[in-house]
């Protein structure tokens, strides 16, 4: 048994839960069911209508973050932020579920999820509030761990069974998916009680008694100069920038890979619904590993095992394509990297949260984590145009895949650089 003050408090469980309540946005209206649901509506050009409407929605939040942030961060005015994004995110959700307009679901759609990420930079920058520095790793790891948990497995599962099950009692697929919009709201919601009840704004800074506009955006010119002034935080964020672009898309990127391939899509599914399993436990071994070696090195050891993932996502896909691999084979080499992805995937997300959070001052989390949140925003780019132009280049899948190592090792050789910058903080 943990002694009682290594227990987590109220308010550090109440934090934890927003992750499990909120990833189920994320899995359902993201990634997995109701894109393809609003390219049926939409029709042939679906899918270039449905990548409009998400980079629009994070070029308008990638603006808006330094703003959020910088007013959030005034006495009292955290919890009014993260809840306007909150109440426009669950809004947005339900709306997409009441008509079959598909130019109005995609509206609504970016308008929840503007929500979704301004909630989440607010949520992200509470972390300073709810818990000491020297638990921050071990909050934030249990935070995605109940996030894979929550929306990635239990609710996705129950709407997979609804979209499978739902035409023997008389439920097409349309309503399936509608429902299951239905279902994230509530589970979104619902879950969410325990963060407005117990999660209070510890830090803050004070309002002076000059023009707001002017005030806010001095404080993000002075927060965006403390951030590149500083070496450690500007090698970190830089190192993040890379990193999290590789991560990003070898997520995105991994069902479009093995198709080009030939694989099994039913395998490629089960096998990403493995590395969501497999991401719990791991994500909280990071957190207590980080405990042991030091955070930064905890995200290398990250890094290090993305390296791995790109040269074996290499030579399954040079194997199939020089034909010395059967399909079956590789998809057992697939399964193998879901597995990997997810025991570095969810860990190098939380510990770089909360090293992050610990570099910078508590009373301006939420300014800091606006650009932190610029820098995961655009770092969505370089990624799958980099896999297109090695493709066409080269005209190999396998080496576009493998060129994905590049953005892991930027990202490692500038992490480096931050543990020489700040060799005392672990």
């Amino acid at each position: 048994m943990e002694e009682r003050s290594q227990r987590f408090t109220k308010v550090e469980r109440s934090w934890i839960l927003y992750d499990w309540a909120n990833s189920v946005y994320a899995t359902i209206m993201m990634a997995a069911l109701f894109p393809i649901y609003f390219t049926s509506l939409a029709g042939e050009a679906g899918d270039v209508w449905w990548g409009v409407g998400s980079s629009a929605a994070t070029f308008i939040m990638a603006f808006l973050s330094p703003v959020a942030g910088a007013v959030a961060d005034y006495r009292g005015r955290k919890k009014i932020v993260f809840s306007l994004f909150f109440i426009l995110g669950l809004v947005g959700t339900f709306c997409t579920a009441i008509t079959e307009n598909w130019r109005l679901i995609l509206g609504f759609y970016v308008l929840s999820n503007i929500g979704f990420a301004g909630s989440n930079l607010c949520y992200d920058s509470f972390l300073t509030d709810v818990t000491t520095r020297e638990r921050m790793d071990k909050v934030s790891a249990w935070g995605y761990a109940m996030g894979y948990i929550g929306g990635s497995t239990i609710p996705f599962l129950a709407a997979i069974a609804l979209v499978m099950l739902g035409p023997s009692i008389g439920i097409d697929n349309a309503a399936a998916i509608r429902i299951s919009v239905v279902i994230t709201v509530l589970w979104w919601g619902g879950f969410s009680i325990p963060f407005f009840r117990h999660v209070r704004q510890r830090y803050y800074t004070e309002k002076k008694s000059g023009h707001v506009v002017r005030e806010t955006f001095s404080n993000i010119w002075r927060t965006a100069n403390m951030i590149f002034q500083d070496r450690r935080l500007r090698l970190f964020i830089l190192a993040y920038f890379f990193y999290i672009d590789g991560v990003g898309t070898v997520i995105k990127m991994s069902t479009a890979y093995g198709a080009t391939l030939g694989l099994d899509s039913t395998g490629m599914v089960l096998a990403l619904l493995v590395t969501q399993i497999v991401a719990v436990p791991c994500a909280i071994w990071f957190s207590k590993l980080g405990e042991r070696i030091g955070g930064l090195n905890v995200i290398l050891l990250g890094v290090g095992i993305y390296c791995v993932i790109c040269t074996l996502g290499f030579v399954m896909g040079y194997g199939t394509e020089e034909g010395f691999l059967t399909n079956r084979q590789a998809l057992g080499i697939f399964w193998i990297l879901a597995v990997l992805v997810g025991t570095a995937q969810g860990g190098i997300q939380a510990m770089s949260r909360s090293y992050f959070g610990r570099m910078i001052p508590p009373e301006r989390s939420n300014e800091c984590f606006g650009f932190f949140d610029i820098f995961g925003k655009f770092a969505a780019v370089i990624g799958p145009a980099l896999y297109s132009v090695v493709k066409t280049v080269t005209g190999r899948s396998s080496m576009a895949i493998f060129g994905i190592i590049l953005l892991f090792l930027l990202g490692g050789a500038l992490l480096v650089g931050c543990k020489k910058a700040n060799p005392d903080m672990r």
